[in-house]
């Protein structure tokens, strides 16, 4: 299986990039937006059929898109000068993966627990419990181990949270989705590169629908 890696930067001057891309329903608008560049009438989810992922990143040069899928996407799908849209393959990325290399990486997340019914009830908590601090630290540290990944440095910047109506028609437009997000950076040995290559093509953790859970990997060069 071949995944996809696309690159958007957003034209300042498009309208539709900058409705995407602002107001606390981010996610949800991006979530709209790329699906778009996929093809129509698949069967349950189109997210999880495409293998879709993505993420905004903001960077010295301004706001781009990453969006990761397990099919090239079609970028004539987006409106009229939307920005540039640049795709590759990360198949020479995954094949040289390997146990001991050191990389940078990066994630957006939505670090959560779901406390017992004993502890819901005792402290009436809600079924999901947002992560923050040190506790989405430990949060990072177990979903890196589970992804073949032994964290080296880690750095923690929470985001904004998303909000919004899950969809605008129907039953979807009566639901509110609350997503905490947190930015993972830092440094990371690989310990299974097979586990880690499952892990980047499903993703890490919920929120995936929103902007979460893209993790993305830059090796760094080896000392001769």
């Amino acid at each position: 299986m071949t995944l996809w890696l696309t690159r958007i930067v957003p034209s300042p001057s498009s309208d539709d990039a900058r409705r995407d891309l602002g107001g606390s329903d981010q996610g949800i608008r991006l979530h709209q937006r790329m699906l778009q560049m996929f093809p129509d009438g698949v069967e349950g989810s189109a997210r999880a059929a495409f293998g879709v992922l993505f993420r905004a990143d903001e960077t010295p040069g301004g706001p781009q898109i990453l969006l990761q899928s397990q099919m090239a996407p079609d970028p004539s799908r987006l409106p009229d000068a939307y920005g540039n849209v640049e795709t590759c393959s990360l198949d020479s990325l995954l094949s040289n993966l390997h146990k001991g290399i050191i990389a940078n990486y990066r994630c957006v997340a939505n670090p959560v627990r779901k406390p017992r019914a004993t502890s819901r009830e005792a402290y009436k908590l809600p079924p999901v419990v947002a992560l923050s601090g040190n506790a989405a630290v430990e949060w990072w540290e177990r979903q890196s181990t589970t992804a073949g990944l032994e964290p080296l440095h880690i750095n923690a910047h929470p985001l904004a949270t998303i909000r919004g109506h899950r969809g605008l028609n129907g039953r979807a437009a009566k639901q509110r989705i609350q997503i905490s997000r947190t930015q993972f950076d830092g440094t990371a040995r690989v310990l299974d590169a097979d586990l880690l290559r499952e892990k980047i093509a499903a993703g890490i953790g919920r929120g995936k629908a929103y902007g979460c859970g893209l993790l993305t990997l830059a090796p760094m060069r080896q000392r001769s």
